[in-house]
């Protein structure tokens, strides 16, 4: 069964531009190398009202989805609070958290159960925990939705043992191909006819069109990806309407 995968990122760090955003592009890659794609991402602020409207949407949905940031014990963190105000449920010291902060507060001395710290532990009720090999904070899982720290070092690999332990099924499932023709002295108004066409009669494929305009000229990037049988075909369908109309291609 095809599942729909979502990223939701949170933090007015990114939004102000005083942090790049790396973990879009980390979802895409961490979803494709295991033969999944990524259907939307969403960013957010720090803004309660914002975050709890775009949860609720989302639990209502059988989405599979990874939020980054926001779960920590500062005032500008939302995250714990807001999941579960968007499933209507109390938050609660989970004890398989605690469990692991504990752990570690016996091997490092430098570490130790602050109430700061305890807050992290505070997950909406019915939760399971997302363990952190990184520093043994864990995170929290409801249901498909995952709640990752904002951190990569941590977020990225528990995203990763999230899909290899529970979505492994999932892998690999959806036959893909790609092809990329460019396409010289066009403009998309030049085409929309002939993309318009093959969308229509190949219905398992899909086609973007990325415009450039270059020193040389302008180009035309054009992907067709999708089911194996009928990428080749509907990209043979493109060369030859490129061809009769006169404008010089090559394929990437």
């Amino acid at each position: 069964m095809q599942r729909t995968f979502g990223a939701i990122i949170i933090g007015d760090e990114i939004l102000s531009g005083k942090r790049e955003d790396k973990h879009l592009a980390k979802t895409i890659e961490t979803l494709g190398s295991r033969g999944l794609s990524l259907s939307y991402a969403h960013y957010f602020g720090d803004e309660p009202s914002q975050i709890i409207a775009a949860f609720k949407q989302s639990f209502a949905t059988d989405n599979i989805v990874f939020s980054f940031g926001g779960i920590g014990a500062t005032p500008d963190d939302y995250t714990r609070q807001c999941a579960a105000a968007a499933l209507n449920v109390a938050l609660y010291q989970h004890p398989e958290a605690v469990a692991a902060m504990a752990a570690r507060a016996t091997i490092d001395q430098g570490f130790t159960l602050t109430p700061s710290r305890l807050k992290m532990a505070e997950f909406p009720l019915g939760s399971v925990i997302i363990p952190n090999p990184y520093n043994q904070i864990a995170a929290f899982s409801c249901g498909d939705h995952h709640f990752l720290p904002g951190f990569p070092e941590m977020a990225w690999p528990m995203m990763a043992w999230l899909l290899d332990t529970k979505y492994a099924e999932l892998f690999h499932q959806t036959p893909f191909a790609e092809e990329i023709i460019v396409i010289e002295r066009a403009g998309e108004s030049d085409l929309i006819d002939v993309m318009e066409s093959i969308v229509a009669n190949y219905p398992t494929i899909k086609l973007s069109s990325l415009p450039q305009n270059r020193p040389e000229g302008r180009i035309i990037e054009l992907s067709i990806r999708g089911n194996p049988a009928a990428v080749p075909e509907a990209m043979q369908k493109m060369q030859q309407e490129v061809h009769n109309r006169g404008y010089p291609f090559s394929l990437k």
